[in-house]
């Protein structure tokens, strides 16, 4: 599959089967995330993988991941952030969005469904997950098989804006 098929068959899943994610495929996602740029090559993300009973329960007190059987919080590392000379911009939100979309993509290509979660109460998932200082949740993915049926492929031609008012040839 081409990344522009896999990008439309991409949907966001808010229903999942109760079955686990194999570990071949848990692993080629988490490679996808680990061959993501970042800026600088600085790479200021952590990734925790949360599968197990409790670790989702922890998760559940800060955001709702739809049943699914596998979350994986994004984090910004705030002590590696690369900072635009110009005007300060930090990128790590950036960073950690990349490898988000690396990983949802595979996901697709594995079979599975996502959705990326930013409703989530960050002061209680950084308790939770007993993070440390330097560390920001910026969202959650959430990952397994969807109970859903398919989203059509073709759905952006109407869900999304025109392409003339997308884009802009100078």
């Amino acid at each position: 599959m081409s990344v522009l098929e896999i990008a439309k068959k991409r949907f966001s899943v808010r229903k999942y089967a109760d079955k686990s994610v194999e570990k071949e495929k848990l692993d080629r996602i988490l490679e996808a995330a680990h061959v993501a740029p970042t800026a600088a090559n600085m790479q200021p993300v952590k990734l925790y993988v949360v599968q197990s009973g409790e670790g989702l329960a922890k998760i559940g007190k800060a955001a709702n991941t739809y049943g699914a059987p596998v979350a994986i919080v994004v984090c910004a590392d705030k002590s590696k952030a690369w900072k635009r000379p110009f005007d300060g911009m930090i990128t790590t939100d950036i960073d950690a969005s990349i490898l988000t979309d690396h990983m949802m993509l595979e996901a697709t290509e594995q079979g599975l469904g996502t959705v990326w979660i930013c409703y989530f109460k960050p002061d209680v998932l950084k308790k939770e997950l007993e993070l440390p200082d330097n560390l920001e949740p910026v969202n959650i993915l959430a990952i397994g098989y969807s109970e859903e049926p398919e989203a059509s492929t073709e759905r952006h031609g109407t869900q999304r804006m025109p392409m003339d008012e997308l884009v802009t040839y100078l």
